[in-house]
């Protein structure tokens, strides 16, 4: 029993409810017959709204309940939840029964319901991309790897957007798609957003070299030679050390490597580690800068926050001495 909402009720011939032809679909796929009020009858359109009143009084947020408001719409669908396990635990004043309970009881004589939901309830159908993004109101949103080309759902539940997809009709199974059956799974939730302000999740493009706002990542670090790969043996700090080297145009890269795996065979690979990590936060990668730092961390006065050069500050005179100069009365002018 429900209202006469346009999703139900296209429109009334005779004072008969012409059923929307979606609805009638899905009442047939859960085994149910859908029925409305009749209009302008209150005592009909009571039953349908008693949870409508019900929401009001427990849910929404009032001086009455002194209930907070909702960040999202997410936080009141669990608002809803967990309303829904206390009156359903709970002694039902008509039936003098617990509803959960029951529900067990009438099982029975109740047919299952489909595993399989019906496709209106998981919204519009899209295509995904190949830049793996979806189109939903004009705005771009992102899906992990592995839906390049296939068909998805797309529906706005509250303030999110809900991507679901049938793992068992792809092609090949995606990685992330886990060890349960195939079949409808979600597979993104985003935020719904405005024309111009594309929802992008960097976790579904984990082997892309940029970032959405142009930023680059962090560079994978993979040896490809002996001598690259007894470099990085020696610890993080030398793997901190090539990426702030790269990034500083620091010379001679490849030799300063070599001469750190030198210095690690005889000062030990603990020290050089410590040595290459602390020249990564200053930015010192000059000839001769590892061997200094090594020696002054082996006195043991190593400890405090690392000096890190920038242009506040140089060794350079300065040119205060001609701060006057051309001016009337200034020191050396003629009067």
């Amino acid at each position: 029993m429900t209202d006469n909402e346009k999703t139900v009720t296209v429109e009334h011939v005779a004072g008969v409810p012409v059923r929307h032809p979606e609805i009638v679909a899905v009442g047939r796929h859960y085994g149910m017959t859908v029925h409305t009020c009749v209009p302008y009858d209150p005592e009909t359109k009571g039953g349908s709204e008693a949870t409508v009143r019900v929401a009001k009084a427990d849910l929404v947020p009032a001086e009455a309940n002194l209930l907070e408001a909702y960040g999202s719409f997410a936080e009141l669908a669990g608002a809803c939840e967990a309303f829904g396990g206390v009156v359903n635990g709970r002694v039902h004043r008509e039936t003098c029964a617990v509803p959960a309970e029951r529900l067990e009881i009438e099982r029975a004589r109740l047919h299952p319901v489909p595993q399989v939901p019906h496709t209106a309830a998981l919204g519009t159908t899209r295509m995904v991309n190949t830049d793996q993004t979806i189109r939903f109101g004009s705005v771009r949103y992102s899906v992990p790897p592995g839906l390049v080309g296939a068909e998805v759902w797309v529906r706005a539940e509250g303030d999110e957007l809900v991507a679901a997809a049938d793992l068992a009709a792809l092609p090949l199974r995606p990685d992330w798609a886990g060890e349960g059956p195939p079949g409808l799974a979600e597979v993104a939730r985003h935020r719904l957003s405005v024309p111009g302000n594309p929802r992008i999740d960097l976790a579904h493009y984990p082997d892309h070299p940029q970032q959405p706002d142009g930023s680059p990542r962090p560079p994978r670090i993979k040896a490809a030679t002996a001598g690259e790969e007894a470099f990085l043996a020696i610890g993080d700090g030398a793997r901190a050390w090539l990426t702030e080297a790269a990034a500083a145009g620091a010379s001679r890269v490849r030799a300063k490597m070599a001469e750190a795996v030198e210095l690690a065979a005889l000062a030990g690979t603990a020290a050089v580690d410590a040595a290459l990590g602390t020249a990564a936060v200053a930015g010192r990668f000059g000839d001769g800068d590892l061997l200094s730092i090594a020696g002054f961390q082996a006195t043991g006065h190593a400890g405090g926050p690392a000096a890190v050069a920038d242009e506040a500050y140089s060794a350079q005179p300065g040119t205060s001495a001609w701060a006057g100069f051309g001016t009337a009365g200034a020191p050396g002018q003629a009067q």
